[in-house]
């Protein structure tokens, strides 16, 4: 069993009501949970026969006075002279929940009133009891996100290198996978945060802000990349009626207003709580940059339908395709198309409710969610024939070169070679030619070929 340290200061109810009574009003509450905390086994009595020698030093040497011990149901005060604080231990158990005692609880004697102020134990915190399968949901999630940050930042850098392939559809591709790069960056850097115990408010803030900008940028372009195929393919306008700039103002500036808005709201409506880092907690203030993206996957899926009709009309007014190649076609294209319109969140929304058959879909979503990124990257670089026949194009050149012993720059644009062969298609669904001969952008109806 592990424990995790809970950064919320000690907010309990029950204790707080202790907090505010007097030590001789709360001894009847205190007896009625002694059986749930039995490491609190002192009463008032106790605490003065625990504290006899230094309460007889402080009349010695103190004849001015000093507050006497008292006890407040959860621990025992020292005699402290006026004017100081007296510093105990925190409490290892309450109300049955694990607290970090290896910090402190303070109380101040205030020499005005001669009287002890209000007990401070926020820097009491409770420790979250991790169960063994968070801690496997975790691992699932580090290594799929680690694996897509790996094949995300080799895919850019591809599209990135070639110039023959820096055309606009792969531009908003390289966008999302820059989104997915940022989410994954920040979600790993915020689990070591949390696993060093880092206490800065100001790290936790911008980690946790910029991990939510990431995560909604994510759902954003992929809506970008949604409409950009809508209006290809269904509304079969120019695919030169949006510039990438417009795509851009969608895909990171409308995620940037609402995470701005929810930052400074969930900052001033949070701080009343006494919480050390209010961003990390959740509360209704999130729907502020939650309902964006449940939008936006519902106008995908619209998207994907629309789409989906589309294709399965050509595919079925073609002669050359039997029925059994047209359902696989078919349901090859929509494999593909899921992942690149965040379908699979939609997917992930329900949850079983019996624990065991739970506990396997909080794996399952675990494994599909955190490999998102890498179905990305494989779909629309890896596995795309453009981009293999132009890392094939160059690999060759570069061996001609070498076998050769060229001495000439080596271009890394080869379109002058292959004018007549060069693809116009801005529709990557499995490769580029392949979509261009099954749907068509003018009025002429070629074959379907899908292979």
């Amino acid at each position: 069993m592990n424990w995790e340290r809970n950064t919320g200061s000690l907010d309990h109810d029950f204790v707080n009501e202790y907090f505010d009574q007097d030590s001789s009003d709360n001894m009847s509450l205190y007896y009625d949970y002694e059986e749930d905390n039995p490491h609190i086994n002192k009463t008032i009595e106790d605490c003065k026969r625990e504290f006899y020698n230094d309460t007889a030093y402080l009349e010695q040497h103190h004849p001015e006075g000093f507050c006497k011990v008292t006890f407040d149901s959860i621990m025992c005060w020292p005699p402290t002279p006026y004017n100081k604080t007296a510093t105990v231990k925190c409490f290892k158990y309450l109300f049955s929940i694990r607290y970090d005692d290896m910090q402190n609880a303070t109380r101040f004697c205030d020499g005005k009133n001669q009287s002890w102020s209000k007990q401070d134990y926020s820097l009491c915190i409770p420790l979250i009891n991790i169960p063994e399968n968070n801690e496997t949901q975790t691992g699932l999630y580090f290594l799929g996100f680690t694996l897509s940050l790996i094949t995300l930042v080799i895919a850019v850098a591809i599209f990135l290198y070639f110039k023959d392939l820096r055309c606009l559809r792969n531009k908003i591709h390289v966008n999302l996978m820059f989104s997915y790069i940022i989410m994954y960056l920040t979600w790993i850097l915020m689990l070591v945060l949390i696993n060093h115990r880092n206490e800065s408010v100001i790290l936790c803030g911008f980690g946790t802000t910029l991990l939510h900008y990431a995560h909604v940028s994510t759902f954003f372009w992929m809506f970008v990349e949604g409409m950009y195929l809508y209006i290809l393919v269904v509304k079969t306008l120019r695919r030169e009626i949006f510039k990438l700039r417009v795509y851009a103002i969608i895909g990171w500036g409308i995620p940037l207003i609402s995470i701005v808005i929810w930052a400074v709201v969930k900052g001033f409506v949070s701080a009343s709580d006494n919480q050390h880092c209010p961003w990390l907690y959740g509360d209704s203030v999130d729907w502020i940059y939650m309902a964006p993206p449940l939008f936006v996957m519902f106008l995908n899926l619209i998207f994907l339908f629309s789409i989906m009709w589309v294709l399965i009309t050509k595919l079925r007014s073609s002669p050359a395709l039997v029925e059994t190649q047209q359902h696989y076609k078919a349901a090859r294209a929509l494999l593909v198309l899921i992942p690149l319109l965040g379908v699979t969140w939609v997917i992930m929304i329900y949850v079983p409710s019996g624990e065991y058959s739970r506990e396997i879909f909080e794996s399952l979503r675990s494994v599909l969610l955190s490999t998102q990124g890498l179905t990305i990257a494989l779909c629309y670089c890896f596995l795309n024939t453009e981009v293999q026949n132009t890392i094939k194009h160059h690999f060759s050149v570069w061996r001609e070169q070498r076998s050769l012993g060229s001495l000439g720059k080596r271009s890394k644009d080869w379109s002058s070679n292959i004018n007549n062969n060069r693809r116009h298609t801005e529709w990557t669904l499995v490769s580029a030619s392949e979509i261009e001969a099954a749907i068509p952008l003018n009025n002429a109806t070629p074959d379907v070929e899908l292979t």
